[in-house]
Parts: structure tokens; C-alpha cells; sequence
């Protein structure tokens, strides 16, 4: 037996009956339907039509098996149990996992950490997102939340936690973040700061202009072994990442992307420093063989272990202080590469390659403002075929 119940003035309630319990007490199933159509709600006929195929389908998952009686449990709840150990910590990066978590904490778990999953309504979302604005937490920061609490809602409804008509972001506009402007280094503030790091340790002239020539990113660098390099081929091959530490391990990963994974052709010079370099670090490892690390980080501190993750970063703010330079982030330095070599007239697909952009448009969207440049002053030198400028 199968029903129509009216609940409100847009909502009804299906009810299908699915036999009888060990006690003799008929099993009733149930779920509500919104109307949000208008026109539909001012057509007696096509409404009962739909709600009559709503119950029919209704009443189809109840006999084939399909239908799951949604559980009632808590945001918290889910967060902990399913949503962290069966998603987040799988398929985001270690560092990226950390701030979600961060943001859980200190924004999104003290509003809805004890409401049930299939009571959180849109409203509620519009209102916490209006009290982070109300808050001065920047468009960016806003973003990153949303995001997290988005993540759980939608593993929420896949998983089957929440109906998914009753998606509570349905209507939640998304923050919007203005667009970063690009920093880096033109070609003669490169050289400059080139200069200025031959008067730091050899360890960290490497380690910056690595990133300045080669294009790497920050935990790329920290991760590379002796065994990478290849001086006869001139190359550095990244074939993994330290992106976090844990505690104090470093957490060694596979890079960014599958096309992070790369084969990058160093200039010459460089190339000869880093073997000199080799030759420094192999006395080190001999003066320090009683508490050497096993591994061969090219990058590492006094007991052969990678750096600290944000240590080049530190040490990159304390540098351009220190000399007076401009301040850019580290992360620029593989803006810098990608852009000097554009402006030298390389080719956009070998510059997405030696970068790891898993995408040509990336690319050529990251650099547009480059490319525009260079096809400004090529139209230039066509200035000399103007015959008005000939016969002056």
C-alpha cells in the first residue's frame, strides 16, 4: 500500500509500506517531496501526475532493494568517521588535508558540528558564510571554507547521507577571490639577485637559482637525490615531492601532477657548481657519517636530511631583506623562469613541459601577459615596411 500525505504548502510526504517487522508491525517507509515550481503547484492535475510517478518511483526502490532509509547523523560525525579517513585523507595532498582540517576546527565545526546532515538548509549555509564576511576574513580565506564545507556536503549527497533534491548549496553563491597579479623577476633584477647569491652558502645559491632556471617548485627541489642528477646530460629529473613533514619526517610523495613528473635540461654552468657542490657534500657525509641519513638529499640539513618544508621559504624572505631586494615569494622564482624563457623566444609547449603543467592552457594562461609583450614588439619590427616612413 502506497500513499500521499500533504505536509505543507509546498512539501508532501510518500509513504510505501514494506511488509511487516519480527513483532507483526507494518514497516512504513517514508519521503518528502518539495515543490519548488511554481506553475506546477498552480496545475491540480500535472502535480498529481507528479507526485503519483514520484511515489511509483518511490515505491519501485523500496521492492528492487534500491532505496536506503537515510541515517540520521550528526555533521560532526560524519566528518570524523567517513568523510576524513574515507576521502580527504586519500585523495588530498598531506599539506592540502592539514588546512582543510584547520578550517574544520576553527570556523566550520562550532556552527555545525552537532546539526544532523539532512537538516543543514541552505539558509544556514548563506548565514555562516555572511558571518565569515562579518568576521573581515579575507575572499580568500572565505573561499577555502567554503570549499571544505562544500567537499563534505557533496560526499554527504553521493553517499547517500543527504537527498540529493535537497542539496542545501542549492543557491550559496561562491566567494570570489580577485585574481592574484603575477610577481617576478625581469631580466635585469635577475641578474641582480644572481649576484647577490653568490654571497650566501653554496647550498642556497643552488637551491634558489635551481628554481629560478629550472622552474621547480618549492618541496620539488627539497626531494631531489644525488641520483636525479645526471651531469653528463646536464639534467635534473623530478620524480617525487616533500610537500609536508610529519612531525619530523618529511612526507615523500609522488609530485603535483603525472606531468610534474619530468626530465628538466640545466644550463652548463650551473651544472659544473652542483658538481662542485657534490664534492663539498661528500666531506660533509664523511665529517658527519656517525648520524648520516640514508638517503641522498642534494638539499639537506647537517644530518643529511631534506630541509624543513617552509625552511626555503624562510630563508628566501630573509635573503631579499637582507640585500635590500623587492619582495616576491619563492613560488615566483618558477614565475621567473617560465618568463625569462618566453621573453627569450621560447616555445610555449617546452616551457609547459619543463614546468610539469599537466595542460597547454595553463600554460598559456599563466603567461598571457608574456606572450602579449612579445607579439607587441614582433609587430614592431614590421614598423620598418610603413613606405609613408621610407621616403621621409
Amino acid at each position: 500500500m502506497a500513499s500521499i500525505e500533504k505536509r505543507g504548502t509546498n512539501s508532501w510526504r510518500l509513504v510505501v509500506e514494506a511488509g511487516y517487522d519480527a513483532q507483526g508491525k507494518r514497516i512504513k517507509r517514508y519521503k518528502t517531496i518539495r515543490v519548488e515550481d511554481k506553475a506546477l503547484l498552480r496545475t491540480t492535475k500535472k502535480l498529481q501526475d507528479y507526485l503519483e510517478m514520484e511515489l511509483a518511483k518511490f515505491k519501485l526502490q523500496i521492492e528492487t532493494g534500491e532505496y536506503q532509509k537515510p541515517e540520521k547523523m550528526a555533521f560532526e560525525a560524519f566528518v570524523h568517521n567517513e568523510w576524513l579517513p574515507k576521502f580527504a585523507q586519500r585523495k588530498y595532498s598531506p599539506r592540502t588535508a592539514t588546512i582543510y582540517q584547520t578550517h574544520l576546527k576553527n570556523h566550520i565545526m562550532p556552527v555545525f558540528a552537532n546539526r544532523y546532515l539532512d537538516q543543514i538548509k541552505t539558509i544556514h549555509i548563506v548565514d555562516f558564510i555572511n558571518s565569515l564576511e562579518d568576521k573581515g576574513l579575507s575572499n580568500y580565506t572565505i573561499l577555502y571554507i567554503y570549499k571544505v564545507l562544500k567537499s563534505i556536503i557533496d560526499k554527504a549527497i553521493e553517499w547517500k547521507f543527504i537527498d540529493k533534491k535537497q542539496n542545501p548549496f542549492e543557491g550559496v553563491e561562491q566567494s570570489k577571490v580577485p585574481k592574484k597579479k603575477m610577481n617576478y623577476l625581469d631580466e635585469v633584477s635577475a641578474k641582480g639577485v644572481i649576484a647577490a647569491l653568490y654571497n650566501e652558502p653554496t647550498v642556497w645559491r643552488l637551491y634558489f637559482l635551481g628554481c629560478m632556471l629550472g622552474g621547480f617548485r618549492r618541496g620539488e627541489l627539497l626531494a631531489v637525490e644525488w641520483k636525479h642528477i645526471d651531469f653528463e646530460a646536464n639534467t635534473i629529473t623530478i620524480e617525487q615531492s616533500i610537500p609536508q613533514f610529519d612531525g619530523s619526517m618529511p612526507i615523500v610523495k609522488k609530485p603535483k601532477t603525472e606531468d610534474s613528473e619530468r626530465v628538466v635540461i640545466m644550463p652548463e654552468w650551473y651544472m659544473r657548481e652542483l658538481l662542485a657542490f657534490q664534492q663539498d657534500w661528500e666531506k660533509r657525509r664523511n665529517l658527519h657519517s656517525n648520524k648520516w641519513k640514508d638517503r641522498q638529499y642534494v638539499f639537506c640539513n647537517e644530518s643529511g636530511g631534506p630541509y624543513y618544508y617552509t625552511t626555503p621559504t624562510s630563508t628566501w624572505r630573509k635573503f631579499l631583506k637582507r640585500n635590500g631586494f623587492e619582495h616576491i615569494r619563492l613560488h615566483d622564482l618558477r614565475h621567473t623562469a617560465a618568463t625569462l624563457l618566453i621573453e627569450a623566444g621560447a616555445d610555449l609547449k617546452a616551457v609547459q613541459e619543463r614546468l610539469g603543467h599537466s595542460k597547454y592552457q595553463t600554460t598559456a594562461d599563466l603567461y598571457a601577459h608574456v606572450t602579449k609583450k612579445m607579439s607587441q614588439e614582433t609587430a614592431k619590427k614590421l614598423e620598418k615596411f610603413d613606405p609613408r616612413k621610407a621616403t621621409l
